[in-house]
């Protein structure tokens, strides 16, 4: 879709509700051919004229990760075998994988919305995409590489990890755009250094697109000065078809979801009732152009809100605040609930930090204790003990201030801490172990 006051992104809300309406009426008509749907749907009567506005939606039931794990593989399916064309697989943490299925339309589709956001980002032909991400079952590969072509960028299919080649690549095709993980981008940036290599100087990026992981403005803040680069937040989830669900226009003031293939609402996590826009909650979505395996009201686990405002870029396609954190990935601290990425917003914000980190929660005579461990620049480092303590008193002042948690802070030399090229383990929970 080429951009423009005509195209789908700028169109009138009225129309683009319209639009919901009808593609979540075929939705349902589509989803009652899967085994999953069909049942549910007779038990609770519902039926697709029962839907006449998009606020209908909360007729329907809820979908959650647990439903897909219980009905793999085949349960959520609505097209036969001989018309599907692939399959994804995530399997988070714990018990069986969630299946997902692709219809030829549903790859062209997934496809078109990450070149919608690409072209939103200015990205085009003429530019060299270099693709970090695992290809095969997880989506954040194949996924963004068939959109990248259709796109009209020339594309280096790297994959993940094998740093040494990655940074041969770049010089060697001037990449001027990756996709990559926050975390590799940081570990990335050490290799650089290590090398003698200036990023901004040596190398030819001008766009990162970072996905995979909830991180902090002040981590985009630090890889855009490390790479001199535009950093874009991409946001998306293997049950909707994996990366540009919501992605950052040009303003990078929160993450358009493109309703014209999505609803989405906010819940209260604890009760499922719908949040006012501005409310912080749980983002749950509908699929509502896709043929193999439609998801209705699917319970994301993301914590966000929607903006009451319309964005200053003129799209009308609303958008909601960075992912703060995962329901699950929450912890509490004596009584206070914390996300990794608000401590990672507090370690970012202080000059001595280098680019790793981990949050370590144990248990002591009953009490529960969160110890951050953290890495110093090597100059910082290097200083005397009386400053290394000074440091560390520093941070574990601005953790209590901003969180009202007080953590107890082991700082580390750079390199001391596990690097990963894939999605980072930030929270070791020792009381589950």
């Amino acid at each position: 879709m080429e951009e423009g006051k005509n195209s789908i992104e700028f169109i009138r809300r009225e129309e683009l509700e319209k639009i919901q309406v009808n593609r979540l009426k075929k939705t349902i008509e589509r989803a009652n051919n899967s085994p999953f749907y069909k049942n549910i749907f007779k038990k609770e009567g519902i039926h697709p004229e029962d839907i006449r506005c998009t606020d209908d939606i909360r007729k329907l039931p809820f979908t959650t990760r647990e439903d897909l794990r219980e009905n793999f593989p085949f349960g959520f399916i609505a097209l036969p075998l001989n018309k599907i064309v692939r399959v994804h697989t995530s399997t988070g943490t714990t018990g069986k994988p969630k299946a997902i299925f692709f219809s030829k339309r549903d790859v062209d589709e997934a496809a078109g919305l990450i070149a919608r956001c690409m072209r939103m980002t200015g990205a085009g032909p003429g530019d060299v995409f270099q693709n970090m991400m695992s290809y095969g079952l997880f989506t954040g590969g194949l996924v963004f590489h068939y959109g990248a072509e259709k796109a009209g960028v020339l594309v280096i299919p790297a994959g993940a990890g094998n740093t040494e080649k990655q940074i041969e690549l770049m010089r060697d095709f001037k990449t001027t755009i990756v996709h990559i993980t926050p975390s590799y981008a940081l570990y990335l940036a050490d290799i650089l250094e290590e090398k003698g290599i200036d990023p901004e100087e040596e190398l030819n990026l001008r766009i990162v697109y970072l996905g995979a992981e909830p991180y902090s403005q002040k981590t985009r803040e630090k890889i855009e000065k490390i790479y001199g680069v535009n950093a874009f937040n991409c946001y998306g989830l293997s049950e909707m078809n994996g990366p540009g669900v919501g992605f950052e226009c040009p303003l990078k003031d929160g993450l358009h979801i493109w309703e014209d293939n999505f609803i989405l609402e906010v819940v209260d996590p604890l009760t499922g009732e719908p949040l006012p826009d501005g409310k912080e909650g749980e983002l749950v979505l509908t699929t509502i152009n896709r043929e193999a395996m439609p998801i209705i009201r699917y319970r994301t686990g993301d914590i966000t809100f929607i903006y009451p405002q319309v964005c200053g870029c003129g799209r009308t396609h609303r958008k909601i605040s960075p992912i703060k954190g995962r329901t699950d990935d929450m912890f509490i601290i004596k009584g206070v609930n914390v996300f990794p990425s608000e401590v990672e917003r507090v370690l970012m914000d202080t000059p001595e930090v280098a680019r790793n980190y981990q949050i370590v929660i144990e248990r002591e005579r009953s009490l529960d204790i969160m110890r951050i461990r953290v890495e110093i620049k090597k100059r910082f480092f290097d200083g005397s003990l009386e400053h290394l303590k000074e440091l560390q008193e520093k941070i574990k002042s601005k953790v209590k201030s901003e969180l009202m948690v007080t953590p107890r802070v082991e700082l580390l030399e750079p390199g001391t801490l596990p690097r990963t090229t894939g999605k980072s383990k930030r929270v070791i929970d020792k009381r589950r172990l």
